[in-house]
Parts: C-alpha cells; structure tokens; sequence
C-alpha cells in the first residue's frame, strides 16, 4: 500500500472512530473530528503532512517511488 493510500486510510478511520465515540461515550471526541478535518485542510494548503513525514521515516513508499522503482 502506498503512503497516499495509507494516509487517507488511516484520516478516515481516525474520522469514524471520533464521530462514534461522540455519538456513544463523549461529545467532547467531535473536537477530534474536527482537528482530523483541520489538518486535512492545512495540508491540502501547505502541501505539508506529519503523517506523511512518519511514514516516510518508516520507508512506506509513495506511489510516484513506487513507480519509479516498476513496482506499480
């Protein structure tokens, strides 16, 4: 799986859990929600990442390293 991939996959889960932990435990995990849709934004606007940076650091390849290596 590429670091793209794994990004948006692990954003979403991060967004499902949050909205139903406020729906079943605590409203106050909607702030979750919105931190997660936050740094989604910001990076759409900086095109800067933590997560991507952690997955660089452990050598998940992106899809453009992937392609470049014919592994695609």
């Amino acid at each position: 799986m590429t670091r793209e991939r794994m990004i948006r996959l692990i954003a979403g889960t991060f967004i499902l859990a949050s909205l139903a932990l406020g729906l079943l435990h605590s409203p106050y995990w909607f702030l979750f929600t919105g931190f997660v849709g936050l740094n989604l934004f910001q990076s759409a606007l900086t095109k800067w990442c933590l997560l991507d940076d952690i997955l660089r650091k452990a050598n998940v390849k992106s899809e453009a390293e992937m392609l470049a290596a014919g592994k695609v």
